[in-house]
């Protein structure tokens, strides 16, 4: 169990709302609807509306750090069923990746894989009180682009599963070119906690804002104040 799904939820039943997305930039094709995975009713650019409307707040803010700038949308709303989707693609990636057999594995070494494959991905789980964050409608995965529409190098791919990814990998760098990807990092940052976004601390690009995640966050923040989630799992009905 993650350490935020013990945040209590109250909901707040705060619809889910298209993302207008003429105002940002996007991933096309979606990722993992190119993947085959399985969303269903709705794509992937929701999100509750409260979050939304920060969201279109939080790009305005960029524009202080980054003139003609855009939040680039990789990821929203996810399903549960999209969760188990990637969190099992993950798994065979991992696998291809290292020329295994997952019939060869001893029971602690797929254990071992499935642990790293967790740092990332939250557990698909379709219990009510352990939400995984994108199916809240609460979570978004982004990055940047500049004004002539090129995207700023943040030192490492989304979902990557590397000790990169945590968010304040290059912040001791020397390196001037590690040091210029932590910058971009920190714009992103910047421009999503003034309106109220929490970062993940070992994703660079997962924010979220409502959900267990958000309020575990901020509790750590606030030396163990207490924090409700008003955002639950959104379900397909």
């Amino acid at each position: 169990m993650k350490p935020y799904s013990k945040i209590n939820i109250k909901e707040c039943y705060e619809p889910l709302v298209a993302i207008p997305l003429k105002e940002f930039a996007i991933e096309s094709p979606h990722p993992y609807e190119k993947l085959g995975a399985p969303y269903g009713k709705r794509s992937p650019y929701y999100l509750r509306q409260g979050v939304l409307e920060a969201l279109i707040l939080a790009q305005q803010e960029l524009q202080n750090f980054l003139p003609g700038g855009k939040i680039k949308i990789f990821d929203a709303y996810r399903p549960v069923e999209v969760q188990q989707f990637m969190v099992d693609y993950t798994f065979t990636e991992v696998l291809r990746g290292r020329n295994l057999n997952s019939e060869e594995l001893s029971t602690q070494k797929k254990q071992d894989i499935w642990q790293e494959v967790y740092k990332i991905w939250a557990i698909p789980s379709y219990d009510l009180g352990t939400p995984p964050p994108h199916s809240t409608g609460a979570a978004i995965d982004i990055t940047l682009i500049n004004s002539t529409g090129e995207e700023l190098n943040m030192g490492s791919q989304i979902d990557e599963l590397s000790v990169r990814s945590q968010a304040d990998y290059y912040a001791q760098s020397s390196n001037s070119q590690e040091q210029q990807y932590h910058h971009h990092r920190e714009i992103l940052h910047q421009s999503m906690s003034r309106v109220g976004f929490q970062r993940h601390k070992d994703e660079w690009w997962h924010f979220s804002m409502g959900d267990q995640m958000w309020a575990w966050l901020c509790q750590q923040e606030n030396s163990g104040g207490s924090f409700l989630a008003k955002y639950g799992r959104m379900s397909e009905g």
